[in-house]
């Protein structure tokens, strides 16, 4: 029998660097201008990223074990799902902000490596935690049950409120904030004084949102796998495809109105799952991959079937 490659800090260390090379590609060679992003482009950054995940997941099949590379997958599956609902969010918040659809690819890039720094404070925190305290996982999978079981009783509320969010309100009593939009500058000069632009609040807004996503998304994959490697990889590859994502269902929102009952029930199955093994009952990571990804496959197509909210109404 192989042994199993040890993970060191030249692994972390070698992972990050290639996510940076990525991201410096990304937005200083193919997006250094700023632009619209069409269905089209969006769709082959989706796939582009998509195929570099499932790349990496085949290259831990080589380099560690098939079963870390399963784990990888659905822990990839299950982030990448509960993202979703974040696109959704952010799709209302570039609303509300009314920002142009040049500029909106650009708050997405810096939004997204917040994220990815956050992430890896909360994973960090998370695996210690459940290293050190192994009942922390039911209290992770407890906190997921009840997230699940009142996102599926609550009502939608499809407002975003700026006013009641405190890094914002914290900005505007220290900043001043300029009125107007000044390209795609985050700083801008008022009154022969440096200020905010509107654009630097749309950014605050969607640090501070993945941030509550992120409550929950991080301790539902700690029921996968609690490997901070693989935690921490399939966070990355799930929030990078997060941004080309967002352009390909922001223009279809209204079709997924079930989507949000289909989170909801992954978040009870997931938070269920980790509750089961105070019993000694442990479902298999493949069982619990196709699990997931046949709750989030229906709830897609019964969206689609459905249909938008008034649409049949207004065929008929």
């Amino acid at each position: 029998m192989l042994a199993i490659a040890e993970i060191t800090p030249w692994h972390w260390g070698g992972f990050i660097a290639v996510i940076l090379v990525f991201l410096a590609l990304d937005l200083g060679v193919f997006h250094r201008k700023a632009h619209v992003i069409s269905f089209k482009e969006a769709l082959l950054w989706t796939f582009i990223w998509f195929s570099v995940a499932m790349i990496f997941a085949g290259s831990l099949t080589q380099w560690r074990t098939k079963e870390e590379s399963l784990e990888f997958i659905t822990g990839y599956i299950i982030e990448l799902s509960l993202s979703m609902d974040n696109v959704f969010v952010i799709a209302l918040i570039f609303c509300y902000f009314r920002v142009p659809l040049i500029y909106q690819h650009r708050v997405l890039f810096w939004g997204i490596l917040g994220a990815l720094v956050m992430r890896g404070v909360m994973i960090g925190v998370g695996a210690a935690l459940v290293q050190n305290f192994h009942w922390m996982l039911y209290v992770f999978g407890a906190f997921l049950l009840i997230t699940g079981i009142k996102m599926i009783f609550a009502d939608d509320d499809d407002g975003v409120h700026p006013e009641k969010n405190p890094v914002l309100r914290a900005a505007r009593k220290f900043f001043p904030v300029s009125p107007d939009f000044d390209g795609q500058k985050f700083t801008t000069r008022m009154s022969g004084r440096a200020a905010l632009t509107p654009l630097a609040l749309v950014l605050l807004m969607v640090e501070t949102t993945d941030l509550v996503f992120a409550v929950d998304s991080i301790p539902a994959i700690f029921s996968v796998t609690q490997k901070p490697f693989i935690v921490f990889t399939s966070n990355v590859f799930a929030i990078l495809g997060l941004r080309s994502l967002y352009f390909v269902l922001a223009n279809a929102i209204g079709y997924f109105r079930f989507l949000k009952i289909g989170l909801s029930i992954v978040l009870v199955f997931i938070g269920g799952k980790m509750l089961l093994a105070i019993w000694k009952i442990y479902i298999p990571t493949a069982t619990s991959l196709m699990i997931v990804a046949g709750i989030i496959v229906t709830s897609i197509v019964y969206s689609l079937i459905v249909g938008k909210p008034g649409q049949r109404k207004s065929e008929q």
